[in-house]
Order: structure tokens, then C-alpha cells, then sequence
């Protein structure tokens, strides 16, 4: 039988976890380059762009339309590799807490 209690506890004790780990995802960071390195964006963990860093030959106007498709390249690379970190930082940060429940994976609900 279940200890109702002690659930409703482990269950308090994982949000609380989990907000202050969402609070310190502003401090992760990844990023993303496209065209060899030419473009290279940081965005955090919050999903946010930091900062966008150019090679100098890509800045001129017949360079345009290249330009942006390397700038939003980069920008998605650095997303689907910050979220694998936000995964992994949830996972650490609620692992052990729960009784292990066959469908109930926290790490997985960020």
C-alpha cells in the first residue's frame, strides 16, 4: 500500500527542487554555428539569445538573404542543444526524489 503522505512530501520536495533549478538555467548556455563558424549564437537556458557573432566577410548587403539563413541555422542548432541540457539538468535535479512510477518521468515534463 501506498504511504499517501509521504508521496504528497516527495511530490513538495520535487517542486521545490525544480523551481530553483529553473531559476539556474539562466547560467546554462549553449551554442550554435553555422557556415563552418562563420555565424555563432549563444542562447541560455531559458531559451533566450545572448549573443550573435558574425565573421566580418558575411557583413555586406549582397550577402543578405545568406546572412540570415546561417543566422537562423545557428539559432536552431543552439536551441535543440540547450534543450538537451535543460532535460539533462531537470533529470539530475529530480532524480531519486519520486517513487520510481511507470509513466511518471519529471525529467521528461520540461
Amino acid at each position: 500500500m501506498f504511504d499517501f503522505m509521504n508521496i504528497m512530501n516527495k511530490v513538495k520536495e520535487a517542486q521545490v527542487k525544480i523551481k530553483e533549478t529553473q531559476a539556474q538555467l539562466v547560467h546554462l548556455t549553449a551554442e550554435g554555428e553555422a557556415g563552418a563558424g562563420m555565424v555563432k549564437v549563444v542562447v541560455n537556458g531559458h531559451r533566450k539569445v545572448v549573443s550573435i557573432d558574425m565573421d566580418e566577410s558575411l557583413i555586406n548587403p549582397s550577402e543578405r538573404e545568406m546572412l540570415s539563413d546561417l543566422t537562423i541555422a545557428a539559432i536552431n542548432k543552439a536551441l535543440e542543444s540547450i534543450e538537451i541540457k535543460i532535460k539533462d539538468e531537470m533529470k539530475s535535479a529530480t532524480e531519486g526524489m519520486m517513487p520510481n512510477i511507470p509513466g511518471m518521468d519529471l525529467g521528461n515534463m520540461f
